[in-house]
């Protein structure tokens, strides 16, 4: 086990040290059809309290997105986008003028607004492939920019012919999108990266990743792992196993630990999942955490952050040579 590399982000008017602890970014969708909350903050107060309360939970940064990027879905206009998330980026900024906000999106003009409106940082799930104007934009409002790899669009990358070597389309796809984001001249200081579980991966690659994520450190720059309510991470804990059956044919399901006497399940039309899957989450991000990951994107935060906590721990203790 190796000791994180410590980063420092200019966010706004102040400085964040990246690696001391792990930082937790609170998911809030503001979609219909997200692949697990889904329509549940679609209102914009509603979604405005469901931030506040990750907030009080220990989230560190909120991400807010209006476009679902699960596998099959279909892409949204700019307008229809922004109707969504304005209100609640807005809201949130009054009720939490502290922290910091991402956009989750692959559009200049949205994020563009989302940055005017309140968001310090933006979060390009397509790293800069969908709309290279994006990087202009982060540059001139000074913000962080986050990277992911993803194979394909949303609508096809679980349907595609999957690469034979994971690591070698991963490098190649950070590579491409760090050097578009230093080309439209933003400081790479500013830069972090995510190896995009779940898009366009197998379940075995994805698991191939986090046993190896800190490979990740040969970009020097810190690193983004999304794992929460991920369906490789659901499939295993209901006993499937990491390899799929047919390449292309992962199946994309909601809480599927329900089965059987007792069976924990989520509340009538609550957000939570199954205990089992929240322990899921758990273990998956004591994995990311311990290999080197720097922020946890997380819908479930007051359910990992005792897991974050104790990794976190293990972690300086890595570090430490003075006896208790």
């Amino acid at each position: 086990m190796k000791p994180r590399p410590k980063f420092e982000l200019q966010i706004a008017s102040r400085k964040v040290v990246l690696g001391e602890r792990t930082l937790i970014l609170g998911v809030v969708n503001v979609t219909p059809d997200s692949f697990s909350d889904g329509g549940l903050y679609l209102d914009a107060d509603q979604a405005v309290e469901h931030g506040v309360e990750l907030a009080r939970q220990g989230a560190d940064w909120l991400d807010v997105g209006g476009e679902s990027t699960r596998p099959g879905s279909r892409p949204i206009s700019a307008q229809e986008e922004l109707r969504r998330i304005l209100p609640v980026i807005q809201g949130l900024r009054r009720k939490l003028p502290a922290l910091p906000i991402s956009v989750d999106t692959t559009k200049s003009e949205v994020a563009e607004a989302a940055l005017r409106a309140g968001a310090s940082i933006v979060n390009d799930v397509s790293g800069l492939r969908f709309d290279v104007r994006l990087a202009e934009v982060a540059r001139r409002h000074r913000a962080p920019l986050i990277l992911m790899h993803m194979r394909g669009r949303p609508e096809t990358m679980q349907q595609k012919p999957f690469v034979r070597h994971i690591w070698r389309s991963l490098r190649k796809g950070l590579t491409a999108s760090i050097r578009r984001a230093l080309a439209a001249g933003i400081s790479r200081s500013q830069l972090i990266i995510d190896p995009g579980l779940g898009f366009g991966k197998t379940r075995l690659q994805n698991y191939e990743i986090l046993a190896q994520l800190d490979r990740l450190r040969e970009f020097g720059l810190p690193i983004l792992v999304g794992t929460s309510r991920k369906s490789f991470v659901q499939a295993v804990v209901a006993g499937e196993g990491v390899a799929p059956s047919r390449q292309g044919k992962h199946p994309v399901t909601h809480w599927p630990v329900t089965a059987g006497r007792g069976a924990l399940r989520a509340p009538a039309g609550g957000p939570s999942p199954p205990l089992p899957l929240l322990f899921g989450d758990a273990a998956a991000v004591v994995v990311s955490i311990l290999a080197g990951s720097h922020i946890l994107r997380v819908h479930d935060v007051a359910a990992v952050l005792p897991a974050v906590r104790i990794a976190d721990a293990v972690l300086r203790a890595v570090t430490s040579d003075k006896p208790e």
